[in-house]
């Protein structure tokens, strides 16, 4: 008998459990089964589409690849649809659709017109590489896309080449540019900083976002599986800001929501905005609000943890509704308070960031 299959006899066997928790759910204002027991309700759910990208992004991705799951193991579009239904019901209002690089599966605007139709969802947002973003932005708007992440890492078409290992800078600046044509305010630009190849830039990108309507995000260099990592290599949100004042003196902070994951800043008078994402250097577990499932069907309740749960094995085992919440409610129950720091994450045997979902 499989592991799954124990598991739900398991669970078909505890109906004081089941309704134990069932009654949870009725009595509080947010889902249960979303809440972890730090009080943290988790509201915000973030979908690999896929494993495949059309860059090969030094911090993303080894440099001997990856090994791709076998497409019979991922997630369909019923699957992925059928999960997301799950989720919206019990209280996520915000859906990001993630890679690999999103925007090169074949259905991915069937799955958006599809999370469209979802009552209680709020936000559909999109990260991609912008490769593709051009040709199929007014398709996505229509579909029912939000907002758009778009990964910039350098202004330097060269070093471009250097950090992706591909060619396509214009194509991304090109898919910026329409984004903000077609009315997307802000634009998210994510670009993460890695000492030696980017930093040099940032005073750049901020420069930006003096006449544009972009959110330029810059994000500290974390460790995944094969993308060699050290400490020397990131920049800390410190160091960054401190860069920054020494031009904008002024530079000022703006306020952000609880669960921001990204510490906000203006240069008075510009149009855009800037921020920095501090996982390293000054993580922000106590707020976090996200769950994520990778491609082939895991539950992953923290980016830098290990542990995984596959409900793509459950629902294929059968797994009523019911059963699913169970088994998603126990995986979001053991999350930990915070997730291990820099360099015990860099010693952790974790996904490569493509199997995960950047």
């Amino acid at each position: 008998m499989s592991s799954e299959s124990s598991v739900l006899r398991v669970l078909r066997c505890a109906p004081t459990h089941l309704d134990h928790r069932r009654v949870l759910k009725d009595v509080l204002p947010f889902s249960a089964f979303l809440t972890d027991s730090f009080e943290r309700r988790h509201n915000y759910l973030r979908i690999s589409l896929t494993e495949k990208c059309n860059l090969r992004c030094q911090y993303c991705m080894p440099q001997e690849g990856v090994t791709l799951t076998p497409r019979s193991h991922l997630l369909t579009a019923e699957e992925l649809l059928m999960l997301a239904r799950l989720f919206v019901r019990e209280g996520v209002n915000k859906i990001r659709l993630t890679g690999g690089e999103p925007l090169i599966r074949p259905d991915v605007l069937h799955i958006i017109a599809e999370l469209r139709k979802l009552e209680g969802l709020k936000t559909i947002a999109v990260t991609t590489n912008g490769m593709n973003l051009t040709r199929l932005l007014p398709s996505l708007k229509k579909a029912g896309v939000d907002l758009l992440n778009i990964s910039l890492d350098t202004l330097v078409p060269a070093k471009f080449e250097l950090i992706t290992r591909r060619k396509g800078f214009h194509k991304v600046m090109e898919g910026i540019e329409k984004a903000i044509e077609m009315g997307y305010n802000p634009v998210k630009v994510n670009c993460v900083v890695m000492r030696g190849l980017n930093e040099d830039e940032v005073i750049d990108f901020v420069s930006l976002t003096e006449r544009k309507p972009l959110d330029v995000r810059f994000i500290e260099y974390m460790p995944f599986d094969g993308n060699r990592w050290n400490f020397k290599m990131m920049v800390s949100y410190q160091e960054m800001l401190d860069c920054l004042k020494q031009k904008w003196p002024n530079l000022e902070p703006v306020p952000g929501e609880e669960t921001d994951t990204a510490k906000g800043f203006r240069v008075p008078g510009f149009r855009g905005q800037l921020g920095f994402i501090t996982s390293m250097s000054e993580h922000f577990c106590g707020s976090c609000n996200r769950l994520r499932i990778t491609a082939d069907g895991n539950l992953k309740v923290c980016l830098f943890g290990n542990s995984e749960v596959s409900l793509r094995d459950f629902l294929r085992s059968g797994a009523t509704e019911e059963e699913l919440l169970h088994i998603i409610g126990a995986a979001v129950g053991r999350k930990k308070k915070q997730h291990a720091g820099m360099f015990n994450i860099s010693q952790m045997k974790n996904r490569p960031m493509i199997l995960i979902g950047g």
